[in-house]
């Protein structure tokens, strides 16, 4: 008797370990930009609940800049980065990561800014202006040139100007007309029309259509010690970007208060970039083709590299 009723004493202890509920994994995601809507999904998916229903909890990390998000994963203080499609350049210079879904395809968030009174109607009216830049070799350099590049420009005509990546002094420089047009967010323009002060005179994507803009990337370490952590904090992310394809008031509503934009200019916003986004987190090779040539117009790298080293789709949710 003592026997069976030990051995119902331990059924019934581990019928009350299986009722417990699972511990979630905790993540540490970095993003490389504040009040981006890029990255307000990282937030809205926690609004809406859905990492809970997954299984994961995230601490997220703004680090302003892909070179400090990637450092950051290097010394292990993120788990994942929701970066730029052009952070591929860290993997193939031998950071230990490996990107795991293409968040954004086409550069819907880029765009030529001029000041709200130019007289430029198109990017041929920008040949032999001041354009712009954040950086030598950053997208936006590239951008500059592929515009150049499209519209058959000598090389002289192009005449850029770095000016940082700071918003105040974009807008700085637009504004005063101590440039003619800057390569930068398009919500910028958005924002600067709102105000008469500078508009989007058109979005980076009308000089290219085949691109990674955005992936998502996890730490080595976290894809061995962790692979259910990323897969559910992937499942989370793509149901987040399918409601917000579905939602679009509430989508707006959220960006607002995220990025600190006004209703009218994140309902622009909304229309304007929300096509780019991935539903399903796939790599396309055209895409990558474009990317891995950007990598040599800009000079960061001799060669183009071969991509598809780089990249899994193993995490991705299946649909």
């Amino acid at each position: 008797m003592r026997r069976h009723r030990y051995g119902r004493c331990g059924l019934f202890l581990l019928l009350c370990f299986l009722a417990m509920p699972s511990q979630a994994a905790e993540l540490k995601v970095g993003v490389s930009a504040t009040e981006a809507f890029s990255f307000m999904t990282v937030d809205f998916a926690d609004r809406l609940g859905i990492y809970k229903q997954n299984g994961v909890e995230v601490e997220k990390v703004t680090l302003l800049g892909s070179a400090k998000l990637h450092q950051a994963m290097i010394a292990g203080a993120v788990d994942i980065a929701v970066g730029s499609g052009s952070d591929f350049t860290y993997l193939v210079k031998g950071a230990p990561e490996i990107a795991v879904a293409a968040m954004a395809g086409p550069p819907l968030l880029m765009g030529f800014i001029v000041p709200y009174d130019s007289p430029a109607k198109t990017g041929d009216d920008l040949r032999g202006k001041k354009i712009g830049v954040s950086t030598t070799g950053s997208l936006t350099d590239w951008l500059a040139h592929r515009l150049a590049h499209v519209k058959g420009w000598k090389p002289e005509e192009l005449i850029e100007v770095a000016v940082g990546a700071d918003k105040g002094a974009e807008t700085a420089f637009i504004v005063t007309h101590q440039i003619d047009a800057m390569v930068t967010a398009s919500a910028t323009g958005l924002q600067l029309e709102a105000t008469k002060r500078g508009r989007l005179l058109f979005p980076a994507s009308d000089l290219i259509g085949d691109f990674l803009t955005h992936a998502i990337y996890a730490s080595n370490k976290i894809v061995h010690d962790d692979p259910a952590a990323v897969r559910g904090f992937l499942k989370s992310w793509f149901e987040t970007i399918a409601y917000q394809h579905k939602h679009r008031s509430e989508t707006i509503a959220f960006a607002v208060e995220a990025v600190r934009r006004s209703e009218d200019v994140e309902a622009k916003e909304y229309d304007l970039v929300m096509p780019m986004y991935s539903l399903d987190g796939k790599f396309q090779a055209s895409g990558l083709k474009v990317l891995s040539q950007s990598f040599v117009d800009l000079k960061l790298l001799d060669s183009e590299p071969d991509l598809t080293k780089y990249y899994t789709e193993e995490f991705l949710p299946k649909m």
